[in-house]
């Protein structure tokens, strides 16, 4: 693992007002909030030449639900954003950061299930969170595509056909014997009244046979936009930041390999208003160190002018 040759994989962002007026005087693609389609009962999505139905909630999403609805229908980062990170091409697999012992976790993973769909079979566990309301479409979600990746080995490697079509591809489901998908755990955390410090142990122990029963800790989290509302960002970074701590924290003056290896994140969003990118960039910068993704680490789908961004960060120290 190289921590450090992970980092050539964009600029270091430091200056709020800086990398805000860099990223918004771009021309980008705009649209609706982000949803794939609001008003359908199911999505069907290409990823590496696989199809997957997504099922989701338009009578959830315009409820009056307290707490929000927003994670009960796919988004349109997310398709692209799971192509990029279970791709073997992608920096994070060819600097050995994730691989087949990897342990994952997600914060607001929403309904659909598919990054952990789409990178369980090739790690070793992935926790997904979120509020209840979206447990039993996620469920219905990974149960019903088990099928798409029966047969295919870890690291698979495809070329793409695009995403977040709802036209259907030629189906790659099959009637072989589907995985169970047992590496995946959906479980609740409340960013502003959960303690994440407990995260790992919704994972049966069986599953966390060969790992070190002192870690609390993951290798990768991810989140995939969730960064939308003013109020939630400050109990968002501040979750972000405890899970990452389960860690050590990256020091690029320690030459010596630590026993645990940092917690490297990475935050995808759309790009909506300034005032929310600089709130959500200004709280993180005091608890991490950021680099957005280049383009050339990123792909057509992600890079500049797409509307979406990613971020990688570190924790820093407390």
């Amino acid at each position: 693992m190289s921590i450090t040759a992970l980092l050539a994989i964009g600029e270091e962002v430091t200056d709020v007002e800086e990398e805000s007026f860099l990223l918004f005087s771009q021309e980008i693609i705009t649209g609706n909030l982000g949803f794939v389609d609001s008003h359908a009962t199911t999505v069907d999505v290409t990823i590496h030449d696989h199809e997957y139905t997504v099922h989701q909630s338009p009578t959830l999403l315009s409820s009056s639900r307290a707490g929000g609805t927003t994670g009960a229908v796919l988004w349109k980062i997310t398709p692209p954003f799971a192509e990029w990170i279970s791709s073997p091409k992608n920096p994070l697999w060819t600097n050995s950061i994730l691989s087949a012992e990897s342990i994952v976790a997600e914060l607001g993973c929403g309904i659909s299930a598919l990054l952990p769909l789409t990178l369980a079979p090739s790690i070793h566990h992935y926790i997904a969170t979120d509020q209840e309301y979206v447990r039993r479409f996620f469920r219905t979600n990974i149960d019903e595509n088990a099928s798409v990746n029966s047969g295919s080995s870890k690291q698979k490697t495809g070329k793409s056909k695009g995403s977040g079509s709802k036209k259907k591809q030629s189906s790659s489901k099959t009637s072989a014997t589907a995985p169970s998908y047992s590496n995946i755990t959906f479980t609740t955390l409340d960013w502003e009244l959960d303690q994440p410090n407990s995260l790992k142990d919704c994972i049966d122990p069986g599953s966390r046979q060969g790992t070190d029963p002192e870690d609390q800790g993951f290798d990768l989290l991810l989140s995939c936009d969730c960064v939308y509302n003013e109020a939630l960002v400050s109990p968002f970074v501040r979750t972000c930041a405890e899970i990452c701590r389960l860690r050590p924290v990256y020091n690029p003056a320690d030459t010596d390999e630590p026993a645990r290896r940092p917690t490297v994140c990475i935050v995808a969003q759309k790009q909506r208003t300034p005032d929310v990118f600089e709130t959500w960039l200004r709280e993180t910068l005091r608890e991490f160190r950021v680099w957005r993704v280049s383009d050339e680490a990123l792909g057509d789908a992600l890079k500049g002018g797409s509307g979406y961004l990613v971020h990688l960060m570190l924790a820093r120290e407390k």
